[in-house]
């Protein structure tokens, strides 16, 4: 191989190997001035999130007095409650002591006191509202994590949305998720 080939090789990874540093092109680029390196923007951590910027599992449905995100929420539904569409049915389980304090997928660190779950596929900050199907009984929780991890398992909610259900005593519980 000649000197100029060798060269033009080489050029080629050199610009390969730099398309491969460069942060991603999207959402998460911030524009910037021209000449400057871009700046990837960071989430602002999620306990600053106001309530009207966490999404919701559906467009808001009237259901009642609204509750703050972590604050216990128990409902009987009762006969005279507005239908609401049921986002999906399943079992539900929770998962309490042994993972206090311990990072969830979405970063913050698990709170068994906190009224919040983990789901599959409903993207992070989304409330839900969890209606047991024995008791008739509510919460609304918020996902900050990922699972369950048993396929016949459709959310996992934290010790204390359990138990403002009145289920602790029950391993897993059949519940629908309706939108908040």
């Amino acid at each position: 191989m000649n000197r100029a080939s060798r060269a033009l090789a080489s050029w080629s990874l050199l610009v390969v190997l730099a398309g491969c540093a460069s942060p991603p092109a999207g959402p998460l680029r911030e524009a910037a001035a021209p000449g400057a390196p871009a700046a990837v923007a960071r989430p602002a951590p999620e306990a600053s999130t106001a309530r009207s910027e966490v999404p919701a599992a559906e467009p808001a449905v009237s259901s009642g007095p609204e509750a703050a995100p972590d604050a216990p929420v128990s409902r009987d539904a009762g006969a005279g409650s507005d239908p609401v569409k049921v986002l999906e049915k399943g079992l539900a389980s929770w998962y309490g002591q042994q993972f206090h304090g311990r990072r969830t997928a979405s970063g913050e660190r698990y709170d068994r006191h906190a009224m919040t779950a983990a789901h599959r596929t409903l993207p992070f900050g989304t409330r839900v509202r969890v209606r047991s199907v024995a008791t008739g009984k509510e919460v609304v929780v918020r996902i900050n994590d990922r699972g369950p991890f048993k396929r016949s398992r459709v959310i996992d909610l934290s010790e204390a949305a359990i138990s403002a259900m009145g289920l602790r005593h029950r391993g897993v519980t059949q519940v629908e998720l309706l939108p908040e």
